[in-house]
This record gives structure tokens, C-alpha cells and sequence, in this order.
């Protein structure tokens, strides 16, 4: 076992050693920062739309409800289409009879034109059934209209998805009557998202010039962020500008209306940094321990800016390469600080 007088001997020669060792530093550095506004944005669907009836009808089947899922091509409404069907076969019948006509007027404009070479009937008899073909003629192209209108008029008694996506609100009921131009339901696409944010007057035109956003959700995930859209007008209630940026990856779990945080640079300022670990505060002192050329630590008050990340901006009181140290805590009780009793004022402002 060892002798309790071994220990003594031991710290008698290594405490002052221990306190004499130099404290870890790190040295003031000069660089750029980049000022970012954060502000909440909001998630957005591109393809957002209302589907309205381009037809008379009642509404017979809704086949889905509000928040069910389709898929682009499915039927979301059916309105009764009796009527639409009913003008569809008069229209064929009338195209039927129109071509029947044409025939007929073809056939005799053909015997009537062979016989005229031969000088076999007048001139007008010839001029009469050619008139009689063109018309005949006329009458099968309008009649085919009436069949492609009213084709059109029993298609959109079926009304289907426009794209793949999420029903949202629900304007009618099975048995309503609609009429051309009433909304019927209404539905969003999560394939394609987008974030919007109000940007304040002031910060416009540097966010236009540098065009850089950063958009994190609330569990500090970053997404990723495409084409930046800038409306050329300001809200005249906020005065804002509002800003689009669309997601290159809307990866199923973001959906429309949730909240973001959207970080854009605003200003770049040239600044001094030292450790925020390094900054002793003490009611209204702020200061730091400085290495004078003899390695003894002497205590500084110094003006502080902004925190970023680990690091701290020194507005006034330090000087580009001085030492700082890191970890004013290891000085406590150190043979090596021998301070005055007050702090000293600061060498150069670092502004």
C-alpha cells in the first residue's frame, strides 16, 4: 500500500505544474456572416382545383367522399342522363337521314351529269342537281355536328378525377339538380407541393438577389427546394411580398397546410468571431480572458453580437488574431491569473 507521504510529495510537484500549463485557446478570426430571417411558410398543393357541372342533371351517384383518395380517370360524379342519351339517338337519326339523302342526291346527280355530256338535258337540270348534291352534303356535315354535341353533352354527365389526389370538400348531394358552371366537388394532388411565405418589404430586394431559401420542418429536417417564384406585387394590408418555392420531393409525409420554417439570407457582413464558449457574463459584464504576449491571461470586456452555432460575434473589444481563451473555467484558482481589479477596457473595436 502506498505511504500517504507519497501523495503529498506527488501534488506538492504537480498542482503547480498543472497550473502553470497554458489554457487551451483559439484565435479571433475575421469572416463573412450571412443575416437570415426565419419565417413560417405554408405547405401547398400545385394542383388544387374545383370540378363544376358543364351540363344540366341530377346527381345520381358519388361514388366518393370527402378525404378518399382517387385516381386520375375515376368517376366522381354520375348526373342522370336520360335527356343527354335521348338528344344523342335524335342526332344519329338525323345524321342517318341526311346520309340517306345524299345518297339519293348523288345517284341522280350522277345520271343527270352522264346525259348531260351527251347534250341530253339543259344546262340548268345540271345546275339544279349539283345544288341539290351540295346541299345534301351540308346537311350530313351539320348533322354530324349534332351528334358530336350531343356526344359531348352525355359525356359530361359522367364527370371524372382530373389527377390523382385527395377529395377536400363536396359542394352537392344525390338528388340535387345542377346546373352549367355549379361546383360540385373539390380536390388537391400530393404529388406536387410547393411552400409559400410572406417576405417583409425591407428584405425583398436581397432575397430576390440572392435567391436562396432554406425550408426545415419541425423535426429539423431539410427539405429540398426547387424554382423560387417572386410575385411582383406586395399584399397592400401587410405589405409583403409573397414567395413560391416548390418541393423536389414531397416524399408522403408532407401534406398541404402544414407549417415550415423558411431561413433566407438577407444581408453579408464582415465580423469577428471568437468560441461562445469563451464569453464570461456576469450581470451587465461581458468579457473574455486574453493571452498577452507573455501567455498570462487577462480579462477583456468586449461588446457581443449574434450566436452562430458554436461560435460568437465580437462587435467591439478584441482584435483579428488575438488568443481567447476557450475554457475560462480551467483558470479558476490558477496561479497563473493575476488580473487587476477591474476589467480592462478592450484593445481595437473588432467592428
Amino acid at each position: 500500500m502506498r505511504h500517504p507521504g507519497h501523495l503529498f510529495f506527488i501534488l506538492v510537484f504537480i498542482l503547480p505544474a498543472l497550473a502553470s500549463a497554458q489554457p487551451a485557446f483559439e484565435t479571433v478570426e475575421r469572416r463573412s456572416f450571412q443575416q437570415t430571417i426565419h419565417l413560417d411558410g405554408i405547405i401547398e398543393a400545385v394542383q388544387q382545383s374545383t370540378v363544376s357541372a358543364q351540363t344540366s342533371g341530377t346527381v345520381q351517384k358519388l361514388p366518393y367522399d370527402v378525404d378518399d383518395s382517387v385516381v386520375a380517370g375515376d368517376l366522381i360524379v354520375q348526373l342522370e342522363d336520360s335527356e343527354q342519351r335521348s338528344r344523342l339517338r335524335q342526332a344519329r337519326a338525323g345524321l342517318e337521314e341526311a346520309e340517306a339523302a345524299l345518297t339519293d342526291a348523288r345517284q341522280q346527280f350522277n345520271r343527270i351529269e352522264s346525259v348531260h355530256e351527251q347534250g341530253l338535258v339543259s344546262g340548268q337540270e345540271f345546275d339544279q342537281a349539283r345544288n341539290n348534291l351540295a346541299a345534301a352534303r351540308a346537311r350530313v356535315a351539320s348533322a354530324k355536328g349534332s351528334v358530336s354535341v350531343a356526344e359531348e353533352q352525355l359525356s359530361y354527365t359522367r364527370v371524372e378525377a382530373p389527377y390523382d389526389g385527395i377529395l377536400t370538400e363536396r359542394h352537392v348531394e344525390v338528388g340535387e339538380s345542377v346546373s352549367p358552371g355549379q361546383p360540385l366537388l373539390s380536390g388537391l394532388s400530393l404529388e406536387e407541393l410547393r411552400v409559400v411565405v410572406d417576405l417583409p418589404q425591407k428584405y425583398a430586394e436581397m432575397a430576390r438577389a440572392e435567391r436562396q431559401a432554406r425550408v426545415k420542418l419541425a423535426d429539423g429536417r431539410v427539405l429540398e427546394t426547387g424554382e423560387m417564384t417572386f410575385y411582383p406585387y406586395a399584399n397592400p394590408a401587410s405589405h409583403t411580398f409573397r414567395l413560391r418555392m416548390r418541393l423536389n420531393e414531397p416524399n408522403g409525409s408532407l401534406f398541404p397546410g402544414m407549417l415550415v420554417k423558411v431561413s433566407i439570407p438577407v444581408a453579408s457582413r464582415e465580423s469577428l468571431w471568437v468560441p461562445a464558449s469563451s464569453l464570461i457574463h456576469r450581470s451587465e459584464l461581458r468579457a473574455v480572458y486574453i493571452l498577452d504576449s507573455n501567455d498570462q491571461p487577462r480579462l477583456r470586456q468586449v461588446s457581443t453580437g449574434i450566436r452562430d452555432g458554436e461560435s460568437l460575434e465580437i462587435l467591439a473589444g478584441v482584435s483579428e488574431g488575438e488568443r481567447v481563451v476557450t475554457d475560462p473555467s480551467v483558470l479558476v484558482g490558477s496561479e497563473r491569473l493575476n488580473l487587476p481589479e477591474a476589467a480592462e477596457p478592450g484593445g481595437e473595436e473588432g467592428r
